[in-house]
């Protein structure tokens, strides 16, 4: 039987690019979303992926809807995408303790909450697949974003502490580091500041969300489990580790 992976804030950007290519992939995929319900129910009438609505930031909201998507598919979850991720912009000296705690809540935190839920049952199991999506600023910081730079970094250290508690049980833990992507969330920037962006990358142009997804799935396959405490960057040769 296929398996199930759960793709956080997937219903738009790349997080929905992932869903669909690991449905396409033959997984049984569920979706998870916090706030555009509308674009949640538009991706589940037109690919038939199932849409669950819950905040990755709380531990409780996490095991409930784990226990949801279990019951729905009648299987455990074997693998999972800790793709959901806000912004707060704002140089240090003007951000608040708010605009702190939602960006490390929803992009640093949640991470811990989806894989601490899943990660007994892989133990259980012997088997596994757990990515974690970081960024390019989380590599090379920028400016504006303390907050979303803090959680993205803490992203690859969680990602090899628990790459190597989990190797001799049949689980891999990688790490994705995308650069500039087309996604609703860059596409807000002004094409002036898009256009400098692109001319800042070797490759000439922003990242397509099916290219990272492209990468998720690599990562998730059966037959990738020598593959751990990878980061996977996908950047256009913008910044090179």
């Amino acid at each position: 039987m296929a398996r199930v992976a759960i793709v956080t804030g997937g219903t738009r950007g790349i997080g929905a690019a992932i869903a669909r290519c690991l449905a396409a992939g033959g997984y049984r995929v569920a979706a998870t979303y916090v706030g555009n319900e509308a674009t949640a129910a538009a991706l589940h009438k037109e690919t038939g992926i199932a849409v669950f609505r819950w905040d990755v930031a709380d531990y409780a909201a996490c095991e409930a809807g784990v226990q949801a998507v279990e019951k729905a598919f009648a299987a455990p979850v074997d693998v999972l995408v800790n793709n959901a991720g806000i912004t707060r912009d704002s140089m240090l000296h003007k951000m608040s303790p708010q605009q702190w705690d939602q960006v490390i809540a929803a992009d640093l935190t949640s991470c811990f909450n989806m894989s601490r839920i899943v990660i007994g049952g892989m133990r259980e199991r012997g088997f596994g697949r757990i990515v974690n999506v970081s960024s390019i600023n989380g590599q090379k910081g920028q400016l504006g974003q303390t907050n979303y730079a803090a959680a993205k970094a803490g992203i690859l250290g969680f990602t090899k502490a628990l790459a190597l508690e989990s190797a001799a049980k049949g689980i891999t833990v990688n790490a994705v580091a995308p650069g500039y992507v087309m996604t609703d969330m860059v596409a807000v920037v002004p094409p002036e500041a898009l256009a400098k962006i692109a001319s800042q990358i070797p490759v000439g142009r922003l990242g397509n969300p099916d290219e990272i997804a492209n990468i998720v799935r690599f990562l998730v396959a059966e037959d990738t489990g020598f593959i751990t405490g990878a980061t996977i960057t996908a950047n256009g040769g913008q910044y090179m580790t």
